[in-house]
């Protein structure tokens, strides 16, 4: 009879580890790498990120470094409308720091990405800006992560600059 208990205890241990490490699978962030250009997709939205260059900022807001400003082509492909906004994007330099978006709502160009609603299979054409000192010969990369109402583990890096 304690030999059965034993064996119990011991399956009960081991399918729990079981139950952990599946749970645990399916909540890993999986990363999907690309160069500029390609298209890739995170949750329900499929993206085209570009390098668009460097600027000075604006008369109203001035870089503390430089401006490096993205292109993005976003198309929503789901059957209902999702949230776009810029706090998704992040620049990561040499150093492996992630810097955020500087939102210019309109003041560095009309297509200036704040918050955005996708309608589905209607792409639109935004840009963003992140302030770093930029350097021509470092490798930048974009991520590109889910709004959590989107319910994905994807998350996109994106090389934009030397890769």
């Amino acid at each position: 009879m304690a030999g059965f208990v034993v064996v119990m205890i011991i399956v009960g241990i081991f399918a729990s580890m079981g139950a952990g490490m599946y749970m645990y699978s399916q909540y890993q962030t999986n990363y999907i790498t690309a160069v500029a250009g390609d298209t890739i997709t995170v949750g329900p939205v499929e993206y085209v990120i570009t390098f668009e260059g460097t600027h000075n900022g604006s008369e109203e807001i001035r870089p503390e470094n430089t401006f490096v400003m993205i292109g993005i082509t976003a198309k929503n492909i789901s059957d209902e409308k999702t949230l776009l906004t810029g706090g998704q994007f992040y620049i990561v330099d040499e150093r492996d720091q992630k810097h955020k978006a500087v939102f210019g709502e309109g003041e560095f160009s009309s297509k200036d990405l704040f918050i955005e609603w996708l309608e589905p299979n209607k792409p639109i054409e935004i840009t963003t800006q992140f302030d770093i000192p930029f350097g021509e010969e470092v490798q930048y990369k974009i991520i590109v992560r889910p709004q959590k109402e989107q319910s994905t583990v994807d998350t996109a890096v994106v090389c934009i600059t030397n890769c």
